[in-house]
């Protein structure tokens, strides 16, 4: 039986870097996790390795990747990326 296909660079390293209230829900400014999987995959590796806390953050987080808006949560994301997690600011 055949193993199924994944990106070349599945497995490379990725950044993840936390600001403000993500940053204190996941007790670090940055980390590093496996490229070839999605936004939302990330999300719930996320969520499975700090709780609950860091997930109520990423639900209304915005992310970016290498510096660009994410608006497909589904597309793998590359070996090398480096994404943003940048929960609501408030502000007056």
């Amino acid at each position: 039986m055949a193993e199924p296909t994944r990106p070349a660079d599945a497995g490379a390293p990725l950044t993840v870097r936390y600001f403000a209230g993500a940053r204190a829900a996941a007790g670090r400014t940055e980390e590093t996790a496996s490229a070839g999987r999605s936004l939302d995959e990330l999300v719930v590796e996320l969520t499975d390795r700090h709780g609950e806390r860091l997930a109520a953050v990423l639900t209304v987080a915005s992310f970016l990747v290498d510096g660009v808006t994410c608006h497909d949560r589904r597309a793998p994301l590359t070996a090398g990326a480096t994404i943003d997690v940048l929960p609501p600011f408030a502000g007056g």
